[in-house]
Order: structure tokens, then sequence, then C-alpha cells
């Protein structure tokens, strides 16, 4: 999927959750997997006043996602992003949201394959890092394989780098983008029937995948696995990716330790104004199942919002889950 074979294993790009805090407790989990900023879209990059390409080096193999649907826009921002050092970038043409859609772009950009190709082919005109794109299976009415196939043989035409298809259909209007996560239902086997058809695109899957047996699975007839909520709710799943889909020989650190190693990263953070609540707040989900749990989330929840709260708020819910016996080897 790019010059990195990290692609085999991704976490997908989310709203409001894979920011850079998110995504370098992430890396603390996993070397190898693929990480995703959330989408952003061409206007707060170009004239935004924020510094929205921000990110740490730690978090390589990355990739920026890209909202947006002026070729000339989209150019602009791709030259920023590999200037800056992303390793990919990818223009979304999945997401449903109703201010997506009237900033026209995301999934409603599947009725429009000739523009997508136009977006990917300016791009690539650029920049010599990857260019992909995220879809869905189709939209509204617009679903059938053949509109599918459309949208694939454009992109094909302009040579773009790799696909990452969610298996489910977007309903534009009448769902939030919630709803559109869970209700229309996944079709792996369109995905499949698509990659074997068109055997020369190097693509990737997402889509209520939940554990690395499923993504195996899934690896036999695909390049690449995408993950996203699960990941994001049971972050430790993140530790077994190295061993179990990339070979690595290396034993993956215990929850405890991966916390340990965050701290120094809060530290300095917070040195540079930033909330504590805004790190942490990624890390509720790592001690799932495990004795502790619980007080871990509720210590803090509870605290890290608390005006001048440091280190010693995260170390104080460490104490209150009991170290591991077994670390996953």
């Amino acid at each position: 999927m790019s010059q990195y074979p990290s692609a085999r294993f991704s976490v997908a790009p989310m709203l409001d959750w894979t920011d850079k805090h998110c995504r370098y407790f992430h890396r603390l989990l996993s070397r190898h997997a693929q990480l995703y900023t959330e989408m952003v879209t061409t206007g707060a990059i170009l004239y935004g006043k924020g510094d929205y390409l921000a990110f740490n080096e730690q978090e390589h193999p990355l990739v920026l996602q890209l909202g947006g649907s002026d070729p000339q826009a989209l150019a602009q921002c791709a030259v920023m992003a590999e200037q800056r050092g992303y390793d990919e970038i990818n223009l979304n043409v999945g997401c449903p949201s109703d201010r997506v859609q009237n900033g026209m772009f995301g999934a409603c950009l599947m009725a429009e394959p000739g523009l997508v190709a136009d977006c990917v082919a300016a791009m690539k005109a650029v920049v010599a890092i990857p260019v992909t794109v995220k879809t869905r299976i189709g939209i509204d009415e617009q679903d059938s394989y053949e509109f599918l196939c459309t949208l694939v043989e454009s992109l094909l035409a302009v040579g773009t780098d790799a696909l990452v298809v969610h298996a489910r259909k977007a309903w534009l209007k009448g769902l939030s983008p919630k709803e559109n996560r869970e209700i229309p239902p996944l079709d792996y086997e369109r995905v499949y029937r698509l990659k074997a058809d068109y055997p020369g695109l190097t693509m990737a899957i997402n889509g209520g995948i939940k554990t690395l047996t499923e993504a195996r699975e899934h690896l036999q007839h695909l390049d690449g696995v995408m993950l996203g909520r699960e990941v994001y709710q049971n972050p430790y799943l993140l530790a077994q990716v190295d061993r179990e889909l990339f070979g690595a020989q290396t034993v993956a650190p215990s929850r405890h330790e991966v916390i340990r190693q965050l701290l120094p990263y809060i530290e300095q953070q917070l040195g540079k104004g930033c909330y504590l609540g805004n790190i942490t707040r990624h890390t509720l989900g790592i001690f799932q199942g495990l004795p502790g749990a619980r007080a871990w989330r509720r210590h803090l929840s509870e605290n890290a919002h608390k005006p001048g709260a440091g280190i010693e708020v995260v170390e104080a819910a460490l104490a209150k889950v009991p170290e591991e016996m077994l670390v996953y080897s």
C-alpha cells in the first residue's frame, strides 16, 4: 500500500480520536502499525489559524488523511504534507456526515468518480509519496457492484497507489455518522471480489473487524486490514500486532510499561500548556478486562480535567491497577 510494509495493518482515521496524543500512545504499543491522522480539511490547513499538520516524529509511518474536492487545494496541501514529513496522503471518500457533504467531500464524492480521479492526479503530480483513497462500497441507492467498479477504474487510470474500503455503504441522508458505522450491513465478500477483479491495485479492508484472528482471515484475500473503534476502545490489542501480523520477534511491553513510557511525553506536553485530559482520554481502555481497570478509568476521569493536573494523577491511577503477572509474548 505504500513504501512501508506497515500498511498490512493500520489504525483508522477517527475524527476527534486519532489526534497526535493518541497516535504517540499507539506507537508505544506497536512499532509497525500504520497510523492515520484524523481527517483534516484543505480549508483548515490553508486558512485555519492552528497548525493542523503537527505530529510527533515518533509517529512514523504516518498517513495524513485529507478532506476536500478542489484538486488545486488538495495539491497545495499535499506539497505541504510532504515537506512536513508525512509518509502518505489519503483522500477521504467515505465520511458521511452532513458537514462533510456541505463541503462537497467525503462519501458524496463516490458519485463523482471523475472528480475523485482529478483530485488524486493533482496530488500525484506534485508529490513523490504515495497517494491513496479511503471509500465505502456505495452510497444511498447507488450501491451496485458496477457503481463501485466505476470509481475503482477511475482511480486506476490516474495511478492511485492503494485503496482502503470500508465494507459498508453510507446513507447520506437519514443516518448519523455513528449510525453509518453500525447500521448498513457489512459486505466483506464484495471487497474480496473487488480485489480479485483488480489484483494490481493494493487494497485494504475496514469495518467491523474486532480481532487479529479476523484480521488474518481478511489478509488471505487482501493486502491490508484497518481497525478503528476496537483499537481505540481496547488499545492493548496493538501490542500483539507486531508479532502476529509482522513476524517481529520482540516481546510486547506490559500495559504498565506502556503507561510509564508515556509519562515523559505527558510531562513534555504539559510543559507546552497541554491539558492532561487531552492525553489521558486516549488511554482509558488500556487495562480493559483486568482487575483495577474501572479504578484506572475513574481516577483519570475524575481528576485529569482539574486545573494543574499533572503526571501524579496518572501515577496515582496506575497504582490502582495490580501489576500484570503475564506479558503477551
